[in-house]
């Protein structure tokens, strides 16, 4: 069963085998304002979501990842389903993703309603990637 804890300092070094972009400092303020969750199946670590505030407004989800063998089963429906139903008690009635073009997820996110909703080009050293599309949903 899916259990979603806020992170706490001491996830850091499991937080380093899914998240390799996020550097400790901005974990650790994240932290502090509860931006940042550990997904577990029967109190074993299996999975990182973090989001942080898009114009200082809406909750943009950053990252969700499990580890592999947790993929596929059901985990981010739930733990996607979970942050949306706090960010509405929040008072918040939009949210937003973002994944690049080649990755699937924009496909789960679709099936979860999420919408087309533009796109960034990073093409400046050392941040050239493919195009990032952003995707957002009505609460």
């Amino acid at each position: 069963m899916l259990q979603i804890d806020y992170a706490a300092e001491s996830d850091f070094p499991f937080w380093k085998t899914l998240d390799s972009y996020l550097p400790e400092s901005e974990f650790l303020l994240k932290v502090n304002i509860k931006r940042v969750y550990v997904l577990k199946d029967d109190d074993i670590l299996i999975g990182v979501m973090r989001y942080n505030l898009f114009w200082d407004l809406i909750p943009f989800l950053t990252l969700i990842i499990f580890d592999e063998s947790y993929r596929n089963k059901g985990y981010g429906t739930l733990a996607m389903l979970h942050w949306e139903n706090e960010m509405r008690s929040s008072g918040h009635k939009l949210v937003m993703t973002s994944t690049m073009v080649e990755e699937t997820s924009q496909h789960f996110y679709r099936k979860l309603g999420y919408k087309d909703s533009g796109c960034l080009i990073k093409d400046f050293p050392p941040y050239v990637e493919t195009m990032e599309m952003f995707m957002m949903k009505q609460l």
